[in-house]
């Protein structure tokens, strides 16, 4: 180890030592200055502290980066064939619920936002999925009852005067109970329907990953274990939704919509989701509840 460290040392401190100062400032911020020293400015790569928190940092970053796209393939999905089957609406509330609870309360605790900077990015996204999983089951207007519920609970859960830090605790607690229960309508639902309908894969695995090097980054990071063990449960419950995704994967209820582009369907879909198109859209809703369907399923 001796000798491959010197070998590093020899080909990286003349850049290490030569760091612009921008870069240089947000790597000891991120690291720490002693690890900083010990990683960055020494070359020391035997220092396994040091080297679990950098290990730890990147897989944080890698995480909020990637959660910022993880739902977009559902979103499309979703646009593209203008159904909800096989998704289940009581899922992905239950989880925009715990979401929010997670993320008021990592906000006020103050922790690094590399510890849980997806939470906010995947619940906007799950906010959408939500209202579209609504409008293409014949319920668009409790969207907006959804979208007004949840700004109002995180209102309250921000501000010190209405939700003490000993409720949010408490709330946390629950929060990762939530999270549990947010996969079980999902599990059901595919079982019921012998299929993964227009559940996307990609978030299904993204999850997976996600949610299993969050236990890591949790454990070198975050003295909290009402997180962890949410992170556990989440894991666990998100392997199971992953196996029946590879069970499922060539039944006749998996739809193979695409998922990686929005197609002119989709895109016209889209304007009238987001009220560019407010009169066709009401006869479009119309004339699409009134089409045989399995929109209502899930």
């Amino acid at each position: 180890m001796e000798a491959l460290e010197q070998t590093l040392r020899g080909v990286l401190q003349p850049i290490t030592h030569n760091l612009p100062k921008p870069l240089a400032d947000t790597a000891a911020t991120l690291l720490g200055d002693s690890c900083y020293r010990s990683l960055v400015h020494n070359i020391n790569i035997s220092d396994a502290t040091c080297m679990k928190l950098a290990i730890s940092k990147a897989l944080g970053i890698a995480i909020v980066g990637a959660s910022a796209v993880v739902k977009i393939p559902q979103l499309l999905k979703l646009l593209n064939s203008q159904s909800a089957e096989g998704i289940s609406f009581l899922s992905y509330a239950l989880e925009t619920a715990s979401f929010l609870i997670s993320l008021m309360y990592n906000v006020r605790n103050r922790f690094a936002f590399s510890t849980y900077g997806e939470v906010a990015l995947i619940a906007i996204q799950n906010i959408a999925i939500s209202v579209l999983v609504l409008q293409y089951s014949g319920k668009g207007a409790a969207g907006a009852v959804f979208v007004a519920g949840l700004a109002a609970a995180g209102y309250a859960m921000y501000s010190e005067s209405i939700t003490s830090m000993g409720m949010l605790q408490y709330l946390q607690a629950g929060a990762g109970l939530l999270g549990v229960a947010s996969k079980l309508p999902q599990i059901v639902t595919i079982f019921q329907q012998g299929g993964t309908g227009q559940l996307s894969a990609f978030a299904v695995f993204n999850y997976l990953a996600g949610s299993l090097s969050r236990i890591f980054t949790t454990l070198q990071e975050v003295p909290d274990k009402l997180i962890l063990y949410g992170f556990i449960a989440g894991f666990s419950l998100n392997a199971i939704i992953a196996a029946q995704m590879l069970y499922y994967w060539n039944s006749p209820k998996s739809k193979a919509t695409t998922q990686t582009k929005l197609e002119p369907r989709g895109e016209k879909a889209a304007k009238q989701a987001l009220g560019a198109n407010g009169q066709t859209s009401g006869v479009s809703s119309g004339s699409q509840r009134n089409k045989p369907s399995t929109r209502r399923r899930g």
